[in-house]
């Protein structure tokens, strides 16, 4: 889960600079820097919730069958 969660921030990063330079010429600075500042608080809290809740261990098997001779 840590190449999910850095492919994750690193896609948002991505998308609150292409945010950032779009908005340029339509919105004032602060409003601008506010929805970067939102986008970035996302990727940075979801990043660490995968890194921390999310597992790479597989999934346990169940216990075998034993079968008692007789």
């Amino acid at each position: 889960m840590t190449v999910a969660a850095i492919i994750f921030v690193t896609f948002l990063f991505a998308v609150a600079a292409i945010t950032f330079f779009v908005l340029k010429k339509a919105m004032k600075m602060a409003i601008r820097a506010a929805i970067v500042a939102l986008i970035l608080l996302i990727a940075v809290v979801g990043g660490i919730s995968l890194w921390m809740f999310g597992t790479n261990t597989p999934a346990e098997k169940p216990p075998a069958n034993i079968k008692k001779s007789r």
